[in-house]
C-alpha cells in the first residue's frame, strides 16, 4: 500500500521564527479523521512549531495517542510515520480493501458515482438495521476491529510516557453524562476506545466500574484543560464537524445528518462561548496583565485561539461517510487536510502568540 503522506516542505519563515508552543485540539468526527491527519502531518513539518499539549475526542484521541507514541519513537517523523501506520491500519479493516489495491483500485476511488450508488443501499440498510437492534444484541461479543488495529500500531507504554506532549482524551459517562478528562498516565486502549464509543454500533467501554460513551456528547474536545495545565497560549482547533450550514435540511438523511452535527458540535460551542464571554469580561475590566487570584484568568487573558476547518469540503461529504474506512477516501482526506494547514500557515504563521485569528464571539455566537 503506498503512503498518503507528502515530502517534507516547512516554509523559510518559519525555518526563520523562533521556538513558538501551541496546543492542539482535535474533534471527532469517524473516518473524517483522516482530515486531522493531514493537518498534523503538515503541522509536524514546521520545526519552529512545539506542541505543548493536545485535547483529543473519539478519532481526535487515535490521532493524539498515534502522534504521542510517533514523537517518543522518532521525533517529528517519527510521528508522521506512526499517524500513516494508524490510518494504513484502518483502511485494511475495510471489506473493499483487497479490491482497492487490486487492479480495479481506479474503480474506488471517492468521487466514483458508481461505487456510490452500490454501496448506498448497504449503508441505509445497516443504518435501519442499528436503529432497530441494540449492539449489545446484534454484537453480543463485542468485537470491536478499532481495538486490533490500536494494540497493533500503537504502543501505550510510549503515549503514557511521553514527556514530549501532554495529552487530555475525552469521554461521557453513561451513569451521569458528565465528562470524563483522561490525563496521560491513565491512556490505554480502553480508554481511547471509550472515546470513540458510538453508544448505536458498540457497547459501552467500562473503565474501574464506569460506562462510558463517544466523549464528543460532552466535550468535543474538551479546551479547559488545555487551558489550565498546558504552558501553551495558542490554542489550534481543528474543526471536521460543520457549524455553519446555509440550506435548511428537509429529507430525512440530511435532518438526520444536522442532528448529529448540532449535537457533536454542542459542548464546543458553550466552551468557546465561555471563553469568549470571560475575554470580554477581562478586556471589560480594562486591567491587561493584572495580578489574578485565580490563575485561570491570567491563563484566559492570555489564550489566543486559532481555527482549521474541514469547512464546506467535509460538509459536503455527509454524516454517513464518517463510518467509510476505503484508503482512496482517507487519502483524499488525508490531501484535504494538509493543504487546509498549509493554507492556514501560510496566512497566520506570523500571528501565533500575537493574537488570536479565531473571533470566537462572531464564529460561536457569544
Amino acid at each position: 500500500m503506498t503512503s498518503a503522506r507528502r515530502p517534507t516542505h516547512p516554509s523559510r519563515r518559519a525555518r526563520r521564527q523562533e521556538h513558538q508552543l501551541i496546543d492542539l485540539a482535535l474533534q471527532g468526527g469517524g473516518s473524517h479523521g483522516a482530515f486531522t491527519w493531514g493537518v498534523l502531518d503538515r503541522l509536524l513539518q514546521e520545526e519552529s512549531l512545539e506542541i505543548a499539549g493536545v485535547s483529543g475526542t473519539s478519532a481526535g484521541a487515535m490521532n493524539a495517542v498515534a502522534l504521542a507514541a510517533g514523537l517518543m519513537e522518532g521525533g517529528r517523523e517519527g510521528a508522521r510515520e506512526s499517524l500513516g501506520r494508524f490510518w494504513r491500519r484502518v483502511a485494511k479493516t475495510s471489506p473493499f480493501h483487497a479490491l482497492e489495491m487490486g487492479p480495479l483500485a481506479s474503480l474506488w476511488g471517492p468521487d466514483n458515482p458508481w461505487l456510490t450508488a452500490w454501496t448506498a443501499p448497504w449503508r441505509q440498510a445497516a443504518s435501519l438495521l442499528g436503529s432497530q437492534l441494540s449492539p449489545y444484541q446484534l454484537n453480543p461479543l463485542n468485537l470491536n476491529p478499532l481495538r486490533d488495529v490500536l494494540n497493533e500500531t500503537i504502543d501505550f507504554d510510549q503515549v503514557c510516557g511521553c514527556h514530549k506532549t501532554q495529552l487530555f482524551i475525552a469521554a461521557t459517562q453513561v451513569r451521569t453524562g458528565a465528562l470524563r478528562t483522561f490525563r496521560q498516565h491513565e491512556l490505554s486502549v480502553d480508554v481511547v476506545l471509550a472515546s470513540a464509543c458510538l453508544p448505536l454500533l458498540f457497547q459501552a467501554v467500562e473503565i474501574d466500574g464506569e460506562a462510558y460513551w463517544d466523549g464528543g456528547y460532552a466535550g468535543n474536545p474538551t479546551l479547559l484543560p488545555l487551558i489550565k495545565e498546558s504552558p501553551a497560549n495558542d490554542l489550534l482547533l481543528v474543526q471536521i464537524n460543520p457549524s455553519l450550514r446555509e440550506e435548511l435540511p428537509t429529507r430525512a438523511d440530511a435532518i438526520l445528518d444536522r442532528i448529529n452535527e448540532v449535537t457533536f458540535n454542542a459542548s464546543l460551542l458553550k466552551e468557546m462561548r465561555s471563553i469568549a464571554l470571560l475575554q470580554q469580561l477581562i478586556a471589560d475590566e480594562g486591567r491587561p496583565g493584572h495580578h489574578y487570584r485565580n490563575p485561570l484568568f491570567a491563563r484566559v487573558e492570555a489564550l489566543k485561539v486559532h481555527r482549521v476547518d474541514g469547512g464546506e469540503a467535509l460538509a459536503a461529504l455527509g454524516a454517513a461517510t464518517k463510518t467509510q474506512t476505503q484508503w482512496p477516501f482517507l487519502s483524499m482526506l488525508f490531501d484535504r487536510g494538509v493543504e487546509a494547514a498549509d493554507r492556514w500557515l501560510h496566512t497566520h504563521r506570523g500571528h501565533i502568540g500575537q493574537r488570536s485569528t479565531l473571533d470566537l464571539a462572531k464564529t460561536f455566537g457569544a
